[in-house]
């Protein structure tokens, strides 16, 4: 398996949780009984018979928490009873949760594809703004060099302190669009990753889902008791546990997705271009987000996201369509989990 991926503990997944409530459940009630029944196990000890019944079955219990095998087994054997209570009321099967992150994805994708053609509208729009705001200004510093030659000193000022106003106005603009464009090159690049990512666990649904079934056939809790006594790995946890750490990656990477969609969302239902008004805080989250560390879904590509950005040589053609993957010469990411 792969190294980068770290499975979780029996403790970390649901089943480990509703286990965590019955080991609570069970301390409480032993601890109930011995205090209620202390002197009744006292007046026991005085008769050698039951001392003697006492101390095998402490004995028993000594020997069960000092053999690793048989430790083993008691330990499967709980997890095993604890997946099945979950299993009652959590869908667990990571086939089927895999088969659920890819209706999730392909919705996202769809509402990002969305949200990309109304940020290219946006900028077009700023564009245009930004355009006609030096035109003006050009135009107004003309006539104010014509008023100066004419003398006309109160005309010179007013177009000059309009010039300066709409130059101001730009300057806001202009560092507007830079983020709107720092925002359209990451939602672009996740939306190329995501349909990556959308087609790497459907290829793995598809072929998993067959091996799964095999190894369910051929799979029966005796031969797993007694792969765990050997010290052998059981083959279907170990498989479960491949698909599991996909499931998690995954939804990770999907929050990440969800969570600069909302930001981004934010931050375009703040702006209004017609009075060149926009709220400070959406740039603000923008600018935490770029502080922050590396992005599960970009990868490396965020730091050259940001470098494109603010790099003046390097133009961001708004009229090229968002990239699709090629699926040529492309390797599954999740491929290694399962050598």
């Amino acid at each position: 398996m792969d190294e980068s991926f770290k499975p979780k503990s029996f403790w970390q997944r649901p089943e480990g949780i509703t286990g965590m409530l019955v080991a609570g459940g069970i301390i409480v009630g032993i601890g109930y009984i011995l205090y209620n029944f202390l002197p009744v196990l006292i007046n026991l000890a005085e008769n050698t018979l039951y001392l003697s019944g006492m101390l095998i079955a402490l004995a028993a219990l000594i020997y069960m928490v000092i053999d690793p095998r048989l430790r083993n087994l008691v330990y499967y054997g709980y997890k095993s009873i604890m997946r099945f209570i979950t299993g009652l009321f959590i869908d667990l099967d990571p086939i089927g949760i895999l088969k659920s992150y890819v209706e999730d994805l392909e919705k996202n994708l769809y509402k990002m594809s969305q949200q990309i053609g109304k940020l290219r509208g946006q900028m077009h729009k700023l564009n245009e703004i930004i355009f006609n705001n030096r035109k003006e200004i050009n135009d107004n510093l003309s006539l104010a060099n014509k008023a100066k030659a004419s003398n006309k000193n109160s005309m010179v000022i007013l177009k000059t302190r309009k010039a300066g106003r709409l130059q101001e106005s730009n300057l806001r603009l202009e560092d507007l669009y830079k983020k709107m464009e720092i925002m359209y090159r990451v939602l672009s690049k996740m939306y190329e990753n995501s349909e990556i990512l959308k087609e790497d666990i459907a290829d793995q649904v598809e072929v998993k889902q067959q091996e799964r079934e095999a190894i369910l056939a051929s799979h029966s809790a005796m031969k797993s008791a007694m792969s765990v006594i050997s010290g052998d790995p059981d083959k279907k946890a170990m498989f479960d546990m491949a698909l599991e750490a996909i499931a998690d990656d995954v939804s990770k990477k999907v929050g990440e997705m969800e969570r600069f969609m909302d930001l981004s969302s934010n931050f375009m239902d703040s702006i209004d271009l017609n009075n060149g008004i926009f709220e400070e805080e959406g740039l603000k989250m923008l600018e935490k987000w770029e502080k922050e560390g590396a992005s599960l879904l970009l990868g490396g590509d965020k730091d050259d996201i940001l470098r494109k950005s603010n790099d003046d040589n390097d133009v961001l053609d708004l009229n090229t369509p968002v990239r699709l993957p090629e699926k040529v010469n492309r390797t599954n990411q999740y491929d290694d989990l399962f050598k």
